[in-house]
């Protein structure tokens, strides 16, 4: 398949969609126990160029040696946990040696020895295992894994799944909500925690058959493990996970609870029907659970997130423990906490202003420590067993994701934050076809609503650039870190300058900037848009006069809403849009969650389908019919009503300027590489018509295969 938006002689590889989505992507890191080893995944095309292949790869802590691949499975390796003797296991779909006729093998268990030698399976269950985690005293794993509801024990769970497969049944009968999420259906079976030992002795290791016999111990899960990870406790005898619960009116909320493993006995560490705890974290002394505490939203009163730690060990005479807020007055919203080695306080990210820095914070109390010092955000965060240095993954819109390494020990004796130090990573990071700058406006509330802008190489006064604006998803979230489905410097290879803003509902600029547009999504977000554009216009190497907005998610909603109530943008492309709020709300994956914040009253004030009348724009409508957070009958309604009822209807031959680009096998996202070359290669040429006024074939990437 040949684009013919592609040249041999590219400058960078944003200028060639084939290039682009061959870019390896790296994600993931861990660090072995004694802290000379970091393992990374890297994700390149497959032969066909049709699906990525994600292998592991070491990188050296020192910063000294090349990066080295470890993997080449042909399905690609995931999930890499280090065991406490420095032995690699890794999560992939490999046939098992000892079995016969194993045509479509599922996820397991594979280590990989610290010493080198071939991969030998250690764990497998018919369902496939997920979710990896190790004690980090102890040679035991947990591991997540579907059990139908019927089985009795694991060789009847295996017969029951055949039976499915073989009679070509997929039907499921729910008794509880929800059925479905992102993007998969959910059941008939559900998630249990699986936990067993590991034998490391030389024995086991020269034995090809020795497996961990993983027991079930959470048997009564049902569906509440779902989406929920695990931790286990340093000596490896308590996991402790979320456990969702139901409530009345098909609504949930998630308690923390810790499982005995050698019992399967359960008790409650967190329940607070105000407040959604997950992501728990055990500390190196086994006396504290750091967690992810989320206060609920209400119509009126937008959520908000902190980092909190509860003790681990039961509470004399019953009762739950006392949960203690780490930093409770930081008006950010921290995420992701990892302990320090010593147990006296956690380091998370939390977005701000435009970046996500790691900030370190003390159980004793005391404000939050910013540890980074770079314009960037950072993931995967991982501390050495001294406690003096931390690695992560780095990214911003200036580069991908890649390894880094922090001087924690400077800042820990009051110094000031630390810039990051790139080490030898597996991918070289690309050149880009311009710069990057901000931009910041004050809006009529005082509110200070800032942008990333992306400028294509010779913008200027004399050339200025036609302006895409993007609105991110969300919506709470931030334009922060590099995004491989949404990349501003593919456009700007092309010529335009992209704005990159976070009006209302964005995270990173404190509670009060959320609530700004908590119920009002047709209101300050919109009018911030709009001023941060006006700023943008005004530079004399942006061109006023050729501007478009484009967006996914709720940006497809923003784009949908823009569309109705502006004419200024000559073109309009919405993703994954939510266009009809009272048929978005009960017909998404998790309707309990939207209907704390959308009341009947906001779905009347500030749906776009009623101003579709208005809209006189051209809108390129793009959808996949697997996306069930938006479901595709959101794309569909917004189709036939931009045909039927815009201001720029289909005429008496069904023509009309607006274009819909369906994906009847993608989901709420474009991920295989040559859906994705698709997707730019479309956009790229909608906008080419509209913005830039050039309808010549170079503008459309794979005619051949669109039709």
């Amino acid at each position: 398949m040949t684009s013919s938006v592609t040249s041999n002689d590219a400058p960078t590889p944003f200028h060639d969609l084939d290039a682009y989505v061959a870019l390896p992507r790296t994600a993931g890191l861990v660090l072995s126990p004694d802290g000379t080893r970091l393992v990374t995944s890297v994700a390149t095309l497959d032969r066909k160029r049709t699906a990525y292949v994600t292998a592991l790869w070491e990188v050296d802590p020192a910063g000294e040696r090349p990066a080295r691949r470890l993997t080449r499975g042909t399905t690609g390796e995931s999930g890499a946990a280090f065991t406490p003797d420095g032995d690699l296991l890794v999560t992939a779909a490999r046939p098992d040696p000892e079995a016969e006729g194993e045509d479509d093998p599922r996820p397991a268990l594979w280590l990989l020895p610290r010493d080198g030698g071939e991969a030998r399976l250690v764990a497998r269950r018919g369902a496939g295992v997920g979710g990896l985690r190790v004690a980090t005293a102890a040679p035991v794993v947990a591991v997540t894994s579907e059990v139908l509801p019927h089985a009795t024990d694991d060789a009847d769970d295996d017969r029951l799944r055949d039976l499915r497969t073989e009679r070509k049944v997929k039907a499921v009968l729910h008794e509880s909500y929800p059925v479905r999420y992102w993007d998969h259906d959910l059941g008939p079976g559900t998630p249990h925690a699986f936990v067993g030992s590991l034998d490391t002795t030389p024995a086991a290791a020269a034995e090809s058959d020795a497996r961990v016999a993983l027991a079930d111990v959470t048997p009564d899960a049902r569906g509440a493990l779902r989406e929920q990870p695990v931790a286990l406790s340093p000596d490896g005898r308590t996991l402790v996970t979320g456990w969702m619960r139901p409530t009345a009116g098909g609504g949930q909320r998630s308690l923390l609870v810790a499982v005995d493993v050698a019992t399967g006995e359960r008790r409650t560490l967190v329940d607070d029907p105000t407040t959604d705890a997950g992501h728990p974290e055990v500390s190196p002394d086994g006396r504290w659970v750091a967690f992810a505490a989320e206060r609920r939203s209400s119509p009126t009163t937008a959520p908000s997130t902190h980092v909190a730690v509860v003790p681990l060990a039961p509470v004399e005479g019953g009762g739950l423990p006392e949960v203690r807020v780490l930093a409770p007055g930081w008006d950010r919203w921290p995420h992701g906490p990892v302990w320090l080695p010593d147990s006296s306080g956690v380091l998370v990210v939390a977005d701000d202003e435009g970046r996500a820095p790691v900030f370190r914070l003390d159980l004793d109390g005391g404000e939050p420590v910013r540890v980074t010092a770079d314009d960037a955000a950072f993931t995967d965060v991982r501390v050495s067993p001294d406690g003096r240095t931390v690695y992560a993954l780095r990214t911003s819109y200036a580069a991908p994701a890649h390894p880094v390494r922090l001087d924690l020990a400077a800042v820990a004796a009051g110094g000031a934050p630390v810039a990051a130090e790139p080490l030898r990573a597996p991918a070289p990071l690309p050149p880009l076809p311009g710069t990057l700058t901000e931009v910041s406006t004050t809006v009529e509330d005082g509110r200070t609503v800032r942008a990333w802008l992306v400028l294509p190489e010779g913008a200027g006064a004399d050339a200025p650039a036609p302006l895409l604006l993007w609105i991110h998803g969300g919506p709470l979230s931030s334009w922060n870190a590099w995004s491989w489905r949404w990349n501003p410097w593919i456009m700007a290879a092309r010529g335009y300058a992209v704005l990159l803003p976070d009006p209302a509902l964005s995270t990173g600029y404190g509670q009060d900037f959320v609530q700004a547009g908590w119920g009002r999504w047709g209101a300050e977000p919109y009018t911030d848009l709009m001023a941060v554009t006006d700023v943008a216009v005004a530079r004399p190497d942006v061109d006023e006069t050729r501007t478009a907005a484009m967006g996914g998610s709720f940006g497809g909603y923003m784009a949908n809403w823009v569309a109705g109530h502006t004419d200024r943008f000559r073109a309009i492309v919405t993703h994954a849009s939510l266009w009809a709020l009272d048929q978005f709300g009960p017909t998404t994956d998790a309707a309990f969650y939207w209907r704390e914040e959308m009341t009947p009253e906001m779905e009347a004030a500030y749906s776009p389908h009623r101003s579709v009348e208005r809209i006189v724009t051209p809108v390129l409508v793009v959808h996949g019919d697997k996306d069930y957070r938006v479901p595709i009958g959101e794309g569909l309604r917004l189709w036939w009503e931009l045909q039927s009822r815009s201001g720029l209807p289909a005429d008496d031959e069904g023509r009309s300027p607006h274009r819909f680009l369906y994906f009847p096998d993608e989901n709420h996202w474009v991920l295989t590489p040559q859906h994705a070359a698709v997707w730019y290669g479309t956009v790229e040429a909608f906008l080419a018509e509209h913005v830039l006024g050039r309808t010549d074939e170079d503008a459309v990437a794979y005619p051949e295969v669109l039709g």
